[in-house]
């Protein structure tokens, strides 16, 4: 990319704004960078992090807010500026540099940044403005990271109907998927799963309670870390869940997610289950593939013959690497645990919604009164879907009662020791792999998602970990696998999915008209 007489930008709502410019002449290309070469450049003189602001800008103001109108890109960090040009001086005087240094990032719109207002996606938190950053934006930004933007998502989370569209929001509307825009973002982390896809930014940064960072990843054709439970503070964020959120991050290649996962880690006290942990970059390695033993769970298949035939020719990538494929290494415990986990949710988002509004600056105090108010406003906020899952949950038992703590004890119990672990034993395998879900489906409002599938559900129940990567096309569309373990077997993971992923090459970038 050539950038002559460099004029930085912002984005304000839909309109692009001069702020300062610059005459210095750079010549490189800022596409598709990764952290490491990123970072390189910038130490090297050949880009400066204005820069970087500028390409990244640029290229939302092109397909964001033109051309196929992603809208992936919620709002604009107001002090980018400001945090770009001090970056630089650090640069430039030769201070020490954190570990994230020049990484443009984007942030889920369910995480509290000071400065800039914590939606939900719900047009009734327009106003929620916290006064402090979520636990893991202070570690970003004590490794230099610098906020580019927040992301659009599905409402709350996707959980206030069961005909909801993944992807749409009442605050800022539809997200599209970058590699068809008739096709869906899937969700709850759409516009994070987009915009790195689009290249609107470095890094990005989801939320999961069940395939809300995995399966917009797969979809949307890059890598996905659904992190054990507690590797990651989920203090600051607007939850649905405790006993399955987690925050985990989405990029281009594995090593970037791991980078990433990295810095976010850390035991934060307002977060009782967070967890310390040693870093994970030194597993980054090949050759660990030969003389392991994957079981392949064969019944979390069969939902799409295409994605079935992908899976199945990839699976040379391993043995050609000298590992062992288990076959049907089956989740005997599958479709078991589904009303359990929903009594979970309803419950727990009844209760953690109502600890994060009473606790916030949100103008709303409870989920009683967000039900209210989406009536009072329903043209608004519910002119493509209702709110039935809002008042199952204002319904549902507190989290005392025993038809919670019994629905908790089943749901955890069929997919830890009857799931994953009873499977992982039985078969004396290392890990798990499978596809992580269908191709996108076309995008819907009037009868909502057609999901057809994943292997992620497990995962996201138990607890345990879960990295999605890019797997290669069914037609035009990206399809990804899925490599899932016991309770913080991360460590193992990583390096199966890093070697699969540098044996495999398999990512395909979205063609994208202005």
């Amino acid at each position: 990319m050539l950038l002559k007489t460099l004029m930085f930008v912002t984005l304000l709502g839909n309109s692009i704004l001069p702020l300062i410019s610059y005459s210095k002449e750079i010549e490189v290309s800022l596409t598709d960078l990764d952290l490491q070469h990123t970072q390189t450049l910038l130490k090297e003189g050949k880009t400066t992090v204005v820069a970087l602001s500028h390409y990244y800008l640029e290229r939302i103001q092109r397909y964001d807010k033109n051309g196929p109108k992603l809208n992936a890109i919620a709002q604009m960090n107001p002090q980018l500026l400001e945090q770009a040009q001090a970056l630089d001086h650090k640069i430039a005087t030769n201070q020490r540099l954190g570990k994230l240094f020049g990484a443009m990032v984007v942030i889920k719109d369910n995480i509290d940044i000071k400065g800039m207002t914590n939606t939900a996606g719900s047009w009734l938190l327009r106003d929620n403005k916290p006064e402090a950053n979520a636990f893991l934006i202070e570690k970003l930004l004590a490794e230099d990271a610098l906020i580019l933007a927040k992301t659009n998502l599905s409402e709350w989370a996707n959980f206030r109907s069961e005909m909801s569209s993944s992807g749409w929001s009442s605050m800022h509307g539809q997200t599209l998927n970058a590699h068809d825009t008739t096709r869906s973002p899937c969700g709850s982390s759409s516009g994070s799963g987009v915009a790195i896809a689009a290249d609107l930014a470095l890094l990005a940064i989801g939320t999961e309670t069940d395939g809300s960072v995995t399966c917009p990843a797969a979809v949307n054709g890059i890598v996905g870390i659904k992190p054990t439970l507690g590797l990651v503070s989920r203090s600051g964020i607007i939850p649905l869940a405790h006993s399955q959120d987690t925050a985990g991050p989405m990029t281009r290649n594995v090593t970037d997610a791991v980078l990433l996962l990295d810095v976010m880690m850390g035991f934060d006290p307002l977060d009782k289950q967070s967890l310390t942990n040693k870093p994970l970059t030194q597993y980054l390695t090949m050759g660990d593939l030969k003389g392991k033993r994957i079981g392949i769970m064969r019944n979390m298949m069969g939902y799409h013959p295409g994605l079935d035939a992908v899976f199945d020719q990839q699976l040379t990538v391993f043995t050609q690497a000298g590992a062992i494929l288990i076959d049907n290494a089956n989740i005997e415990s599958k479709g078991k645990w589904g009303d359990a986990e929903y009594t979970v949710l309803l419950s727990e988002f009844k209760a953690d919604l109502n600890h994060y509004l009473s606790t916030s600056n949100a103008p709303l105090k409870s989920l009683q009164q967000a039900i209210k108010l989406n009536d009072e406003f329903s043209s608004h906020v519910m002119p493509v879907f209702g709110q039935e899952i809002f008042i199952k949950a204002q319904a549902s038992p507190d989290l005392d009662s025993e038809v919670y703590l019994a629905a908790l004890a089943k749901s955890k119990q069929l997919t830890r020791e009857q799931g994953i672990d009873a499977t992982l034993a039985k078969h004396q395998v290392d890990f798990l792999i499978a596809p992580t879900t269908a191709p996108a489906w076309k995008i819907d409002h009037i009868d909502g998602d057609h999901y057809m599938g994943s292997a992620g559900s497990v995962a996201a129940v138990s607890g345990y970990p879960h990295i999605t990567v890019p797997m290669g096309q069914v037609q035009h569309m990206p399809v990804n696998i899925s490599f899932l373990g016991a309770k913080l077997s991360e460590p193992v993971l990583i390096q199966a999915a890093f070697e699969y992923e540098q044996r495999s090459q398999a990512r395909i970038r979205p063609t994208m008209k202005q």
